[in-house]
C-alpha cells in the first residue's frame, strides 16, 4: 500500500456506527445469516472471550498450541442458511513460508453472501470456508518468512482466503501487514471498500478541490469513505440515499462525517435538484452500487463529458441509459472491481 493512500485512508476513515453489533464465533451459525438480506454487514468477532470451544483465550507463538480451527464451511451454493456448517478443521504444516493467523474479527459483505450463492463472478472450490476479509493476528511464521513476525496484524492481500474461521496456515504471499493503530473493526474492513472509494476517485476523472461527485447508496461502507476521502481532497460530495422515515438521524450523520449535501431518491428526481446546482458546479463523476432509476438519474445531473462508475447492482436491476445522455452530454461509462484492479496491476500495493 503507498503510503500517501494509507496515511490518507487512516485519517479520515471512521468506524460507522450503523454496523455497531458483534457476535461471537459461538454464535455465528445462528445468528451471522438470520438478517442478511436486510443488513449490509453484520460483524463477526472471531477472537472474543466467548469462542469457539477449544479456541485459545491468549495468543501464543508456541508450536504446542492445537492445530484445529473451528471454520463456517459451505460444500455446496445455496442460500447461506442452508448451506454453512461450522466444522472443525485440521490446520496444515506451517511449512517454511507459511504463516499461522489467528482471525480477530471478519465481516460480513454482500459479495460473501454472493459467493456462497454461487452468483459472484470468481467462485472458490467446494468445500469453501465464506468470508473474504477480516483482519488477523499472527501466531507463528515458518524458517523462511521475511516479512512477517509474530504480533503482526494482517489482512487477505486478496479475495477468496476464507475468513470466517478461527485460525489458518496460509502462505506469507496471501497477506498483507497493517498498523496496529487501526481500530478493529476497521482494520477488519480495510481491503475492500475504502480501498474501492479511493480508487474510483483517482482512476476515472482528474478531480480538483471544488469539483462535485454524486453517488447513491451514500450511507454504505463504500459511500461513507468517499465522503471521508472527499472531505480530505476538498471535494463536494452530493450523498443520495433511499427515503426512510428516519431520514433526518441519518442525514445528519453523513454530515458529521462530511457529506456536503444529502438528498433522497425521491427528491432527486425533482426539479429543486436543479437549484442546487446553480450553487454548485454539475458533478463531474457519479458513483452508482445501485442500478435501474436510480442510476439513470445521477446520470441526468452529470455535466458534459462526465463519468457513471458502475461497482454494484444492489436493486438488481440493470442500467438504462438515454440516447441523450450519450449524444449530447458525451457521457462515459464505466465500471470498478477490485479484485480485477489487482489482477491488472499485480504489482501494485494497494
Amino acid at each position: 500500500m503507498q503510503g500517501i493512500q494509507l496515511g490518507m485512508i487512516r485519517k479520515v476513515l471512521v468506524c460507522s456506527p450503523r454496523f455497531p453489533r458483534l457476535c461471537s464465533s459461538s454464535k455465528i451459525n445462528k445468528q451471522v445469516f438470520h438478517g442478511y438480506a436486510c443488513l449490509p454487514r453484520l460483524w463477526c468477532s472471531i477472537a472474543s472471550t466467548t469462542a469457539l470451544p477449544n479456541s485459545p483465550s491468549s495468543f501464543s507463538t508456541s508450536t504446542a498450541t492445537r492445530k484445529h480451527s473451528e471454520a463456517l464451511v459451505y460444500n455446496k451454493h445455496g442460500e447461506p442458511s442452508h448451506v454453512i456448517r461450522m466444522e472443525s478443521q485440521e490446520l496444515p504444516e506451517l511449512g517454511e513460508f507459511g504463516v499461522r493467523v489467528k482471525m480477530l474479527a471478519a465481516p460480513v459483505n454482500p459479495s460473501d453472501i454472493n459467493m456462497v450463492q454461487g452468483t459472484y463472478a470468481i467462485l472458490p472450490e467446494l468445500p469453501a470456508v465464506g468470508g473474504n476479509e477480516g483482519v488477523g493476528e499472527v501466531l507463528e511464521v515458518g524458517n523462511k518468512v521475511t516479512s512477517l513476525s509474530p504480533g503482526d496484524w494482517v489482512i487477505p492481500a486478496d479475495a477468496g482466503l476464507g475468513t470466517w474461521r478461527t485460525e489458518a496456515v496460509v502462505n506469507e504471499k496471501t497477506l498483507t501487514k497493517v498498523p496496529h493503530d487501526i481500530p478493529l473493526v476497521c482494520a477488519a474492513t480495510l481491503s475492500v471498500n475504502p480501498f474501492t472509494a479511493y480508487r474510483m476517485l483517482h482512476d476515472f476523472e482528474t478531480l480538483q478541490p471544488g469539483d462535485t461527485v454524486i453517488q447513491n447508496a451514500a450511507n454504505s461502507a463504500v459511500g461513507q469513505a468517499v465522503i471521508q476521502l472527499g472531505t480530505a481532497l476538498g471535494i463536494r460530495t452530493v450523498n443520495v440515499v433511499r427515503d426512510r422515515p428516519d431520514f433526518q438521524m441519518l442525514e445528519d450523520r453523513l454530515i458529521s462525517i462530511g457529506a456536503d449535501y444529502v438528498v433522497t431518491e425521491e427528491t432527486l428526481r425533482k426539479p429543486e435538484m436543479k437549484d442546487l446546482f446553480k450553487k454548485i458546479p454539475r458533478p463531474r463523476l457519479a458513483l452508482n452500487c445501485v442500478g435501474g432509476k436510480s442510476s439513470t438519474e445521477l446520470l441526468r445531473h452529470l455535466q458534459r463529458g462526465g463519468t457513471m462508475v458502475t461497482y454494484g447492482g444492489m436493486s438488481k436491476q440493470p442500467l438504462t441509459v438515454p440516447v441523450s445522455a450519450l449524444i449530447f452530454n458525451d457521457i462515459k461509462l464505466r465500471g470498478f472491481w477490485m479484485t480485477q484492479w489487482k489482477k491488472d496491476q499485480p504489482h501494485a500495493m494497494i
